[in-house]
């Protein structure tokens, strides 16, 4: 066994939840190792549905650009019962929503940001194996197997585990993974279709018995490529797995192992369910697949984590599971580069079970609902159910982050409150620039970001103990420097406001910001690295900015 040099970080699983870890580690030069047991990327359609939110996440971290090119867009979904067609579902967002769904299959966002990876100089470590590890005050130690059989020993000050449904972290952990098993099973294909349906739509065809249920569905997602789409399906009774005994752990979930259907076996299913007729050719890969629906009782131990299938899984209704993940690696990885630069509170690593075990257990129990009653049944009005299923509700108004929930409220109640999602908004202009400028244009590629919005009671560039660059200064040394700042002049400000302050200054030129925000007067926002704000304070005072940054940082 050969032992190497301490790495920070250990990620064992090379899906989009370990790739999006390792990626933003990297991004804050952060040391870290990525390995999995697979020698190659499979090239399965599994997870295809790309929420808003995880477009945002990409546009932060640089990489919207290459996944925009590759997806297609997701503009609704066309539903029949019995033949005859229901109300069509148009996949619709407010107008400050920067961007809409899409669908991507997993290999290709896999590609994206194992390519965005080895900009920062790592590789994925194939055919490797994490086979155990112990944990101790100051790091861990792991096991790993490649696929030569060579063992070798790693420390890490940190263990991330994104190793799937069956996760070895987990059951090394031994964390309890309570849920249940669906009995249905379905079959999958990724095929070419020569039907006349919409482009962009998503279909789901169902057949009611007598007795009202299902008894027969059909549902089609569109695929980049020329007619291509992955369509599930009921199983025929000769491709059921039931009485295959599950894996060592209890748990059956995902692409199965044993025999995929066939191009008859799909064709047999359009030729009943398709709403118009309808030709399958080019299968490209086809699997049996089942569905549980569990979580973890917590989402780390020490200095191991556990994000993705590896925390959580359920049916795949909503397209939620791929991307919730995302997100858990997203919120994870700025605390721990934080913590390993030696600038976080002690209790910031604690955070990510705080903040994402909740996410988890909602989403959960969510898509189990929405999988026996269907989205439709969900009490909510369409636009709430829209906004979620975009996971663009999801915040952490609760977290030991922000602050008491009373202190973080917006003027009047209105507008995000601490720990929402910081909305994007337009038309912003600078100084030099000669277009206008996004929100997210400013936030991206860094880490806390100060926005100081500079209403009707004092001028931006006031030099008092709370003034602007007082503030700025406030964040900056509290933080270590790790704080950027930016101040927002409404358009109606005086033409040289802001003109001797050294900050970043932009004009709301739309008064876009200013509607997003519910921003009245003089307002700070403290936006996370995650895109979620800290604190909103209206007015702000250099005392209660350096009090919400002490959540964070280390004073």
């Amino acid at each position: 066994m050969v032992s190497t040099d301490t790495v920070d970080v250990l990620i064992a699983g090379a899906g989009p939840v370990g790739l999006t870890a390792a990626v933003e580690l990297r991004r804050r030069g952060i040391g870290c190792r990525v390995v999995d047991r697979l020698p190659e990327r499979l090239p399965y359609a599994k997870a295809v549905g790309i929420q808003p939110r995880t477009l945002e996440i990409w546009d932060r971290m640089g990489l919207v650009r290459a996944a925009l090119e590759a997806a297609v867009p997701m503009l609704g979904q066309l539903t029949y019962v019995n033949g005859a067609e229901r109300p069509r579902v148009e996949l619709a967002l407010p107008p400050e929503v920067p961007y809409g769904f899409a669908a991507l299959p997993q290999y290709e966002t896999e590609r994206i940001l194992d390519e965005f990876l080895a900009r920062f100089g790592s590789r994925i470590e194939r055919g490797t194996e994490l086979v155990g590890f112990a944990q101790d005050a100051d790091g861990v130690t792991s096991r790993l197997v490649t696929s030569s059989g060579a063992q070798e020993e790693v420390r890490s000050r940190y263990l991330v585990g994104c190793d799937g449904a069956h996760s070895a972290v987990r059951k090394g952990l031994g964390l309890g993974f309570e849920g249940g098993a669906f009995p249905e099973e379905y079959m999958l294909g990724d095929v070419e279709l020569d039907w006349d349906m919409p482009h962009g739509y998503g279909v789901r065809a169902m057949h009611l018995g007598a007795d009202g249920a299902v008894d027969d569905v059909l549902v089609c997602i569109p695929l980049p490529g020329r007619g291509r789409y992955r369509i599930s399906s009921m199983v025929p009774p000769e491709l059921r797995t039931a009485a295959r005994a599950e894996s060592g752990d209890g748990v059956a979930h995902g692409l199965d192992g044993g025999a995929g259907p066939s191009l008859s076996h799909l064709q047999d299913v359009l030729d009943r369910l398709a709403p118009r007729p309808a030709t399958a050719c080019a299968l490209r890969w086809s699997s049996v697949f089942r569905i549980s629906h569990r979580i973890v009782d917590r989402y780390a131990d020490g200095r191991v984590f556990v994000a993705g299938d590896a925390a959580h899984i359920h049916p795949p209704t909503g397209a939620q599971g791929m991307n919730t993940g995302i997100q858990d690696a997203y919120n994870l990885a700025w605390k721990l580069a934080l913590a390993i630069q030696g600038g976080a509170r002690p209790e910031l690593l604690a955070s990510y079970d705080t903040e994402r075990r909740p996410v988890g257990v909602e989403v959960v129990g969510r898509t189990v609902r929405h999988a026996a009653e269907g989205v439709q049944a969900d009490p909510d009005d369409p636009g709430t159910v829209m906004l979620r299923e975009a996971q663009l509700l999801i915040g952490y108004r609760g977290s030991p982050l922000v602050g008491p929930p009373e202190e973080g409220g917006g003027a009047d109640g209105d507008g995000p409150r601490a720990g929402d999602r910081a909305p994007d908004c337009g038309g912003l202009t600078g100084h030099i620039t000669a277009h206008p400028l996004r929100l997210y244009d400013l936030l991206r590629d860094r880490g806390h970001v100060l926005l100081l919005y500079a209403g009707g009671d004092g001028e931006p560039g006031e030099t008092g103990a709370d003034g602007f660059p007082a503030l700025a200064a406030t964040a900056r040394d509290v933080s270590l420097g790790r704080v950027a700042t930016c101040v927002v002049l409404p358009d109606a400000a005086p033409a040289g406001a802001g003109d001797t302050m050294t900050l970043p200054v932009y004009r709301d030129r739309r008064g876009e910001f200013a509607r997003q925000y519910a921003a009245r007067g003089r307002t700070a926002f403290l936006v996370r690295p995650d895109g979620y704000l800290s604190a909103r304070l209206q007015p702000p005072t250099a005392g209660e900015l350096a009090s919400r940054l002490a959540l964070v940082f280390q004073v």
